[in-house]
């Protein structure tokens, strides 16, 4: 089989960027470990080029490792649009679910509508953007502010956790500006955070074990959540004292199977397909609420899907391969002619 490896061109030395380098290579190196014919295809805002590219030299699937193109990740539905209109097989959710999950105010206004728990929503910035979501004004502080679209965590530090109203209203501009020009604002939550990773398979979807994040010895006051520290900078307090955990005692049975019937519905009401992973925070009374839902999660072998892959029984070879095999089954190689019966 040919399989092209689509990711999106890197021109700066970020790790958050950096790293779809790394799936390039895990992904590569999965594929190749089975005879299948692999070519790299960097792509940027010129999708011109990308469709002569895929026209002239088909692949039988396109590995989709897009993360972002021109360093905006609200551009992510673009390349599985342009896939879709080619007809060709390709890994992952496709355009409208790579849209819905991609912003989080629509991928809000979605889940609530179908009646999925997600923190209520106290403002947006730009004020053009509220019109895509009914806006809570009774929602109390502390509040978090965060990206719109950005979903690598640059600019989410500390300080976007905000304790009053008025600080709120004179910061929300400059760290909306800083977290890439739109934010949304949500009531910061104290309590758990989970992640439940899901995989479709030929028996339908899956959903991997569920991971705690644990916030290790953070001294009081300081906001226990995953910001860009936590996620890339292997130096840093955060990052040493952000910790993974699969085992859980007997009394959380019922809430983990809670966050599993959760995360399922929320892969069906954005559409997914190929694999995924839903972010919770549950509260002080042990109340559970979508943060994210994320289209394409890292493929990284240190990633939190890789993880739970691992945990699952899998290796991450495995899992990459049904991810293949989900795309391959979601779009057909060949066609049957339609006979026309008088």
């Amino acid at each position: 089989m040919k399989v092209a490896i689509l990711f999106n061109s890197v021109d700066v030395d970020e790790p958050d960027q950096a790293d779809v380098l790394v799936q390039v290579s895990t992904v590569r190196s999965a594929l190749e470990s089975r005879r299948n014919k692999v070519v790299e295809i960097a792509c940027d805002l010129d999708l011109g080029r990308l469709w002569r590219r895929l026209e002239a030299d088909p692949p039988d699937v396109a590995f989709n490792l897009i993360e972002s193109l021109a360093g905006r990740d609200r551009f992510l539905p673009f390349a599985p649009a342009l896939l879709e209109e080619r007809g060709l097989a390709f890994t992952g959710s496709g355009s409208e679910a790579a849209a819905a999950s991609g912003s989080k105010l629509t991928s809000k206004r979605l889940l609530a509508a179908a009646g999925l728990p997600v923190p209520p929503c106290a403002a947006v910035w730009p004020q053009t953007l509220a019109n895509q979501i009914q806006i809570d004004t009774g929602c109390r502080p502390p509040f978090m502010v965060k990206s719109v679209w950005n979903h690598g965590s640059p600019g989410l530090d500390d300080d976007v956790v905000i304790r009053s109203r008025e600080d709120l209203h004179w910061r929300l501009p400059e760290l909306a500006q800083r977290l890439g020009g739109a934010a949304v604002v949500e009531p910061y939550l104290p309590g758990r955070e989970f992640n439940l990773s899901l995989l479709a398979t030929a028996a339908g979807v899956e959903v991997l074990p569920a991971a705690e994040i644990v916030f290790e010895g953070y001294p009081s006051g300081k906001p226990h959540i995953v910001g860009y520290r936590a996620k890339w900078l292997p130096d840093s307090f955060e990052y040493q004292h952000t910790v993974r955990r699969f085992e859980f005692p007997a009394a959380d049975n019922a809430l983990l199977e809670r966050l599993r019937e959760l995360s399922v519905a929320a892969w069906d009401v954005l559409g997914m397909s190929g694999y995924a992973r839903v972010d919770f925070r549950v509260d002080a009374k042990g109340r559970p609420w979508i943060l994210e839902v994320n289209a394409n999660p890292c493929l990284s072998p240190d990633a939190g899907f890789a993880s739970a892959v691992e945990r699952s029984g899998r290796k991450l070879d495995d899992a990459i391969f049904e991810i293949v095999a989900d795309a391959t089954r979601r779009t057909p190689r060949f066609v049957p002619d339609l006979v026309l019966v008088s």
